[in-house]
């Protein structure tokens, strides 16, 4: 559920007309509810309700807005980031340091320090090196660095190739099979105090199948480090519960996560940790846009959209789908091509698509992009940055602004020697 609905034939986020955010503030901008924010991390966490001790760290990655941050913290929510600047935006909002989970699988010396130095409460190690580094940056501190070691279970999540994380052949995480000896290792070093392990399997997830696999081999783990003589006592089940992006689409829902989890993880006598992003952020926000011209191509026509790749990449990069509705319908459809004016074929948000029928100057959004959305945006083209807004009722506010070309051309240099 969102609160993005029509009232008399125009689209409203909560109680504010899309139109009027449009006329005021221009197009393309994201548009988030506060309201959906808010419903989707209190449904997450009442569907985790039947475990114990739990943690509950949003993914910064999903949408890193601070007005966003600030909401989740309010309702509880630690953070998960994986960048010394995602960090910095953490602690921006009012997140409590404790309350900060470390995670990515490049964190450089400097991110390890600043960690430390702003006294997070975990590290997730994706390699031995990093842990070696980390224990020789606390002990110079006098200090022992709380930590897991993610793993990489080798389990197929069944979700788009670019955003699985759990395979062999991934990134991310220790292959399981030698995580025990490389757990002894790093646990014996002075400036680590390691604690159990991680997992993340893959991202949009829509069968929990392959997450009870996963979790299952980790529950083998924890009974092999502890009959090694390991204490652990906090497990990481990461992220990557799906959402959905067609209107009917059915995936399972934060209680179906949490009876699965429940059954997986009986008998751990662990504190569960948990990092969702997508599904607490992404049908809390639409990108806004405009139909700027109609044009006819061989099959359909061709809707030329405001909005671009730039501002929304997911299609693009993922063959994507974000449906499209137009924000006053007529009640007529037609078959069209949704494109950007960025000079890319890839330039494309859908391709022989029944929509709503729009014409020049029309309004639209493409729902679902709260998360991943903004956060990915580029100037590419030369074009400006997409601005934000945030809704709360019957009023918004500009959260992130629109950056225009100029102020970031304003930043490059022409050196002496070239005039």
């Amino acid at each position: 559920m969102d609160h993005f609905s029509y009232r008399d034939g125009r689209m409203f986020a909560e109680d504010v007309a899309l139109d009027t955010i449009a006329a005021e503030v221009g197009t393309p901008v994201y548009v988030y509810s506060r309201a959906t924010l808010e419903r989707h991390a209190r449904v997450f966490r009442e569907g985790l309700s039947g475990l114990g001790k739990i943690h509950l760290a949003y993914a910064i990655k999903a949408n890193p807005n601070l007005a966003v941050l600030r909401v989740l913290a309010n309702m509880g929510y630690g953070a998960d980031v994986v960048s010394g600047g995602e960090l910095a935006r953490a602690l921006a909002a009012g997140m409590p340091a404790h309350d900060i989970v470390f995670s990515g699988v490049g964190k450089t010396r400097e991110e390890l320090a600043f960690g430390l130095d702003s006294g997070i409460g975990q590290f997730n190690l994706e390699h031995e090196p990093e842990g070696v580094a980390l224990a020789e940056i606390a002990h110079q501190r006098g200090l022992r660095a709380p930590a897991v070691l993610r793993v990489n279970p080798d389990v197929d999540a069944g979700t788009h190739a670019k955003i699985s994380t759990g395979k062999a052949d991934n990134k991310f995480g220790v292959a399981i099979a030698d995580a025990p000896a490389i757990y002894a290792r790093l646990a014996a070093l002075p400036g680590l105090a390691l604690r159990g392990v991680a997992i993340h399997i893959g991202s949009q997830l829509g069968d929990l199948r392959p997450l009870e696999t996963a979790y299952a081999s980790v529950g083998r783990l924890i009974a092999e480090l502890r009959a090694a003589g390991h204490e652990i006592s906090h497990v990481d089940l990461g992220g990557g519960l799906g959402v959905p992006y067609r209107e009917g689409e059915s995936l399972p829902s934060p209680a179906d996560y949490g009876a699965m989890v429940t059954r997986a993880t009986k008998g751990w006598d662990v504190e569960l940790m948990f990092e969702p992003g997508r599904v607490i952020a992404g049908n809390a926000g639409v990108l806004l846009t405009k139909v700027l011209w109609v044009k006819p191509g061989v099959r359909h026509p061709y809707v030329i959209v405001d909005a671009a790749m730039n501002d929304l990449a997911r299609p693009a990069l993922y063959d994507a789908w974000h449906d499209f509705a137009a924000v006053a319908p007529s009640g007529e459809r037609m078959i069209a091509n949704i494109a950007g004016p960025v000079c890319e074929s890839g330039d494309t948000f859908a391709m022989a698509r029944d929509i709503d029928a729009v014409g020049e100057g029309d309004l639209a959004v493409f729902r679902t992009a709260g998360a991943y959305g903004a956060t990915m945006a580029s100037t590419y083209n030369s074009r400006a940055l997409v601005p934000e807004v945030l809704v709360d009722g019957d009023r918004y506010a500009v959260v992130a602004d629109r950056i225009a070309a100029q102020t970031i051309m304003g930043a490059e240099r022409v050196p002496d020697w070239l005039t």
